[in-house]
């Protein structure tokens, strides 16, 4: 297993590099890089005039600018915000530096915040982790017992309209359903029970330790019933074709032959086989609700999380925040799917990864 895991670590760093390689390509094309957006905002085009300029600046992975002055603006002017932005260097030697950069964990600064990526990250991560966590917490809470129950009933009236209402809700877009419960239960047009913004209330810090639990809750009540509502499908689904596989075995035969209660069957024999594609997924699943499952959500209900950062940075081609959080996030995910091969031998130990070919 040693050797297995080294291999899987050693890939990592080719495997990272090439994504970043591709998306750096793909930026190259991308037109109205962060010089075109500072020359709108100079000359007035974009409404405001809030930009402050220096010669001195971090060197940026984006596109060139292109810009042929074209405006009336100063040529110096727009020669030293390309300076400022790093595009008065060829694009391999940009992107040579902004790896070397990332290999001392120097994420650089925003360009249009002026705060380390860093900084922006770490105080935005606390509400993507808690609709991440949460959310699959529930969906698995429910999901699993009942994709048991769907296969322990197979064919029979529980299983197909259970069916229908788990594939209903899953074809129900997450946004959409969002919209719906803040016009319902968000002082839309039916009730107010809900606050429609935030993760908190503004008086969280009087609130006891209780009330705060309470607040927060009563937070994360809407966001959380719109981002697992269409995530029950796949995994109930996953359990009962895993159940129903295992069912159809030997050893369950064996096990009832014996007089086995069937809650001993099923709990004693089958789940542990069963739950192995489904509990192996779970980092997998953790990784994919977090950075790519909450974007609408979190624009929906203003919630400052990762997924509405990405976003601004790609809107504002902030490619610091943009490059950043890809490289972290990227090697969040491929530490993940090795953490799930582990997982699948912690569950079961016949697993030995070494003798694939």
């Amino acid at each position: 297993m040693g050797r297995y895991v080294l291999r899987r670590l050693l890939l990592i760093l080719p495997t990272l590099i090439g994504i970043m390689v591709i998306n750096f390509v793909v930026v190259q094309f991308a037109p109205g890089g962060p010089v075109e957006q500072m020359i709108a905002q100079v000359s007035g085009m974009a409404g405001s005039s809030t930009a402050a300029i220096s010669s001195g600046g971090q060197l940026g992975p984006g596109a060139d600018s292109g810009y042929t002055g074209s405006s009336g603006l100063d040529p110096n002017l727009v020669a030293r915000l390309e300076k400022q932005f790093g595009f008065d260097k060829p694009a391999h030697e940009r992107f040579l530096l902004m790896m070397w950069n990332y290999a001392r964990l120097d994420f650089g600064t925003s360009y249009f915040q002026d705060r380390p990526v860093v900084d922006l990250v770490v105080e935005r991560l606390p509400v993507s982790v808690s609709l991440g966590l949460w959310s699959l917490l529930l969906i698995y809470i429910i999901s699993i017992p009942l994709g048991v129950a769907k296969a322990v009933k197979d064919g029979q009236r529980f299983d197909i309209y259970s069916s229908a209402l788990v594939f209903t809700a899953y074809a129900i877009p997450g946004f959409l359903f969002a919209i719906l419960l803040i016009v319902v239960f968000a002082g839309g047009s039916y009730f107010d029970w809900f606050p429609l913004r935030g993760l908190t209330s503004d008086n969280f810090s009087e609130l006891s330790t209780v009330g705060k639990v309470k607040d927060y809750f009563w937070h994360l009540a809407l966001p959380l019933t719109a981002l697992t509502i269409g995530g029950f499908a796949t995994l109930t689904m996953l359990t009962k074709n895993s159940f129903l596989e295992e069912l159809n075995k030997q050893f369950v035969l064996t096990a009832r032959a014996k007089g086995l209660s069937e809650q001993r069957v099923l709990y004693g024999h089958v789940f542990r086989n069963a739950m192995l594609i489904v509990i192996a997924g779970f980092p997998a699943a953790f990784v994919g609700i977090l950075f790519t499952g909450a974007l609408l959500i979190e624009v929906i209900f203003s919630l400052d999380g990762i997924g509405l950062l990405g976003y601004e940075a790609v809107i504002k081609r902030d490619y610091p925040i943009l490059f950043g959080t890809l490289f972290c996030f990227t090697l969040i995910g491929l530490i993940m799917q090795l953490i799930g091969d582990l997982t699948y031998v912690l569950v079961d130990p016949r697993i030995d990864f070494e003798t694939r070919e």
